[in-house]
């Protein structure tokens, strides 16, 4: 037996047709969970049919445990793989965007906790990532939706985790767990069926490495370099550190014109210089910039030369240690897309999203301790850190947050375009 979509498909047709098909859409979807059907028919602007996985009730799942070095335990089910898995605790205020969050290569090594109270209702997909798989230790949620709606999604939160081996904990107090974080800082943890011992697991906590000092981008770098070509006419040559490169950040060059060489974390200034770049964008990454010293002789050197120099995240950090810059670990960081950062030079405010846990360290009047020759150019309106320098004489700028940011927010993809007006006056001369 099929349903009968022919309602929709009509209303489809007539002008306006989406805004006008909510009953029909209702009385199909009605229809087919009434079915029970798992494959929804495609939609008529759509070529693929709609997935809609559904996820196990609370009830049948195995009880599991959150458990922090200093003591204190949330308890919850385990969803996705199930198993034990110890990380840096941090917690993240997007609405949306998980998918990018888990797969964000910045968050290698921590268990993230999701402050908004229910996550996976659209399902992930395959255009959504910023790498091949999760990069996450583990995912914490109050709830995580039993059903994905959405005609882009292959497949339900739930099953992409257990296929890659990241377990979840759902009916965390994750409100709770966020004020903690947030007035005791980030601090070390595991996740963990509720049949271990929690004596057991704290001593797995214990041994868990601190993040300071603990350089994780070698170990999420390309090993080899591969190119991400220009959309249209090529106009520029960028090389890109990639210390833990998103998706999104080539893409952006690659829709300007440039095409893009991604490079290993260890390649040397020589190496580069082979390349014959336009530009140097160093990436966003995980771990401690202090133990991360690799591109500091490529930073130095290349914009010596006149050569631009764009850093996102890590990368903002390394320009800043490259030129004497000194870093710190924040409290319990930043981590969302809600962050409100004034750019100092045009006196306006950009909503951003975040990803990091230490900071460059300012000093009094826009100068940066340890660093004479940057300059401050945008701060962070919840705390006042730094989150933009550039050099005061040399092409030379980077921000702390993420102007690349999928699914958004957007302000501040126009950096992308200024990477691009100092590779062009260059060239001009």
């Amino acid at each position: 037996m099929e349903a009968d979509t022919r309602p929709f498909k009509v209303a489809m047709a007539a002008p306006g047709g989406h805004l006008r098909t909510f009953k029909h859409f209702l009385r199909l979807t009605l229809n087919l969970r009434a079915l029970h059907s798992k494959v929804v028919p495609p939609c008529p602007l759509c070529p693929r049919p709609i997935r809609e996985p559904v996820t196990p009730s609370p009830s049948s799942r195995t009880p599991a445990y959150l458990l922090l070095e200093d003591g204190r335990r949330f308890d919850g089910e385990a969803f996705g793989a199930v198993g034990s898995s110890p990380g840096e605790v941090v917690f993240n205020t997007a609405m949306s965007g998980y998918q990018e969050i888990l797969t964000d290569p910045s968050y290698t090594g921590q268990l993230v906790v999701m402050t908004y109270p229910q996550i996976g209702n659209y399902g992930v997909n395959r255009e959504d990532r910023e790498s091949e798989g999760p990069m996450v230790a583990g995912f914490i949620v109050r709830e995580v939706a039993r059903r994905a709606s959405s005609w882009r999604a292959d497949r339900g939160l739930e099953e992409y985790l257990r296929d890659n081996g990241i377990p979840g904990l759902s009916g965390v107090d994750t409100r709770a767990l966020t004020r903690h974080i947030r007035d005791a800082g980030a601090m070390r943890g595991a996740i963990a069926p509720a049949s271990t011992p929690a004596a057991e697991l704290m001593e797995t906590i214990l041994a868990h490495p601190l993040m300071e000092g603990l350089d994780l981008a070698c170990g999420v770098s390309t090993e080899k370099s591969y190119v991400v070509p220009a959309v249209g006419e090529e106009r520029f040559h960028v090389v890109a550190f990639d210390f833990g490169v998103k998706a999104h950040s080539p893409k952006l060059m690659a829709e300007r014109g440039c095409q893009v060489t991604v490079i290993p974390s260890g390649a040397t200034l020589q190496e580069i210089q082979e390349l014959k770049p336009d530009g140097l964008f160093i990436s966003n990454g995980p771990g401690d910039p202090a133990a991360v010293s690799a591109a500091e002789e490529a930073i130095r050197g290349l914009s010596a030369q006149g050569i631009p120099v764009f850093g996102i995240c890590l990368g903002h950090q390394l320009i800043a240690r490259a030129f004497g810059g000194e870093t710190y670990k924040l409290p319990f960081g930043h981590h969302g897309a809600n962050h409100p950062v004034k750019y100092l030079d045009n006196n306006t405010v950009e909503i951003t999203s975040q990803n990091h846990g230490f900071a460059v360290r300012a000093g009094e009047g826009g100068s940066l301790v340890g660093a004479p020759d940057l300059r401050l150019t945008h701060i962070n309106l919840y705390d006042g850190t730094v989150e933009g320098l550039a050099h005061r004489s040399l092409p030379v700028f980077s921000v702390q947050y993420h102007p690349e940011a999928a699914p958004g927010p957007h302000d501040s993809r126009y950096l992308f375009d200024q990477f691009v007006g100092l590779m062009e006056a260059r060239r001009k001369g």
